[in-house]
Formats: C-alpha cells, structure tokens, sequence
C-alpha cells in the first residue's frame, strides 16, 4: 500500500478516557509529519458495531479496540489477517475504499517484538507459561508459538479454557494446558501474566516456584506504579519485572503501518511515555 497522508482514527473501547493510544499515533505521525486526528471514543457496551460505523460515515479511516469490545470487532470485519482469525479478536480494523472492513491482531507481534527487540531477551528455546485464557491471550499464543519456545504452556484457573486454547492452536503449535494449581513444582524462563487481575488489584493464584534463575516476569497490563503481579513476580525472585508499555506501543506501531504503510521509530515514544524515576 502506499504511504498515508493522514486521517482520522480512534480507538473504541468501553471505558476508554485512560487510553494512551492518542498520544501514541500523534507522536508517531509526527514523525512522518502526518496531520492526523485521533480520538478516543466509549462505545456503548449494546452498540459498538453502530459506533464504529457512525464513526466510519463520519470520515473515519479506520480504529483501535480495546477491552470489551474484541471479539465483537471480530464479528464486524468482512475480511481478517490470519493471525487474526485464529485468535478470534481484533484490535485493529481499516475501512477499505470498497465498503469492506478489514480486521487485524496485532498484540502479539506487539508483545514479541517488546519482549526480543526492547528488551533483548529471548523466546526461542525457552520455557514460556502464560496465565490466563481470555481474549487478551489468544491474541498473543500464534506470534510467540511461531518463536519457536522449548515449551509454551497455558494456565487458567479453569483448566478447560486451557485446554480449548491447546485445540485451537494446535496447527501452529504444541501447548500444555494447565489449571493454575496444576503447574506447581515447574519453572519457567518467562512468566506473562493474561489476566485482567491487575486491573483490580489483585494476583492470579499461582503457586511459588515458578521462576526460574535470572527468569522475566511480564504483565500485559501496564501502570506508573507497577502492578500486583510484578510486586508478586518480585517476591517471589523473577530476575526482570516489565509491564505491558511497551508492548501497548509495539502493537499500536502494527496498527499505524497497517494504516499509513509507514513504520515508526517506537523507542522515543517508549520513552516518552515512561516516567522517570527520581530519588
């Protein structure tokens, strides 16, 4: 496609008034000196499919959509990337000039190129658990299953969604179901929290022993004052603790290619978005 002379976006979501994703596209279209607008719009929770459509008739090119409105942006797409199939929940839809609206998934190259590329670690040949089994997580296993880890497991405090994520994925490749007790006495080089616990202030019941030596710990969720599972992660040894930042800005850069056929640089906007810690 060919470069973007600007437009308007938004991102959808329900609530939404928190968002970063404004300020992320604005200081990527400055790089480009793109004029671009973008919004944040509350969809109502009975209605996102009317929203993104008034939006659309409005002169909107295309949106983001965060939480709760994933799966129903799924449903809307007439045409999806495959990883987006898969994952069955899209972040990202583009209003093509013939009418139709294609969706995309683009949080776990998002969060795999936050993890190899930002933070120079590795996911070939490691053992990987992710907690959690919602739509935050299906979006995520296809990207780090095609990194090739030593074992990807899955635990969820109930085992059958786990079990049903296994299936799903099973042509891109292996993982190990588990219940959230069921992975007591094993170690993991990384440990990436897919729960929305954080949000409430709380940690997923996982046993002790899950790290091991020099071990990451990542939350998908992200916030200036770290989150309970990193303060958890910690007490209980992990070697790095990171939050989802990076992973927001990585993932909304997909988004801003998919629109405007240009790449952004991510590391100042990473950085401009992070708070300084002062003595």
């Amino acid at each position: 496609m060919t470069a973007s002379s600007g437009g308007r976006y938004a991102v959808f979501g329900n609530p939404v008034s928190h968002s970063k994703s404004p300020r992320i596209h604005t200081l990527f279209a400055q790089q480009f000196d793109i004029e671009l607008e973008y919004i944040a719009i509350e969809a109502p929770l009975d209605d996102f499919a009317g929203a993104v459509h008034r939006f659309r008739h409005e002169g909107g090119k295309g949106c983001n959509v965060t939480v709760p409105f994933k799966h129903a942006a799924w449903e809307l797409a007439d045409r999806r990337s495959g990883r987006a199939e898969l994952a069955g929940a899209l972040n990202t839809l583009r209003f093509e000039d013939n009418g139709e609206i294609f969706g995309d998934n683009t949080d776990g190259i998002g969060l795999v190129r936050d993890i190899t590329v930002n933070l120079d670690a590795r996911l070939y040949d490691q053992r990987v658990l992710v907690v959690g089994a919602g739509g935050a997580v299906r979006g995520i296993l296809g990207p780090l299953l095609e990194q090739a880890p030593r074992e990807l497991a899955v635990a969820n405090r109930t085992a059958a969604r786990a079990l049903e994520l296994a299936q799903v994925f099973a042509t891109v490749g292996p993982i190990h179901p588990s219940s959230l007790e069921g992975i007591a006495g094993r170690e993991f080089d990384l440990v990436i929290n897919g729960t929305a616990a954080s949000l409430t202030g709380n940690v997923p019941e996982l046993p002790d022993g899950l790290f091991a030596p020099g071990a990451l710990a990542y939350d998908l969720m992200y916030s200036d004052d770290g989150t309970p599972f990193l303060d958890w992660a910690r007490e209980c040894g992990a070697g790095r603790l990171v939050d989802g930042l990076g992973m927001l800005v990585e993932q909304a850069a997909e988004s801003f290619a998919l629109w405007h056929g240009l790449h952004p640089d991510t590391g100042p906007v990473i950085r401009a978005l992070r708070p300084v810690a002062t003595d």
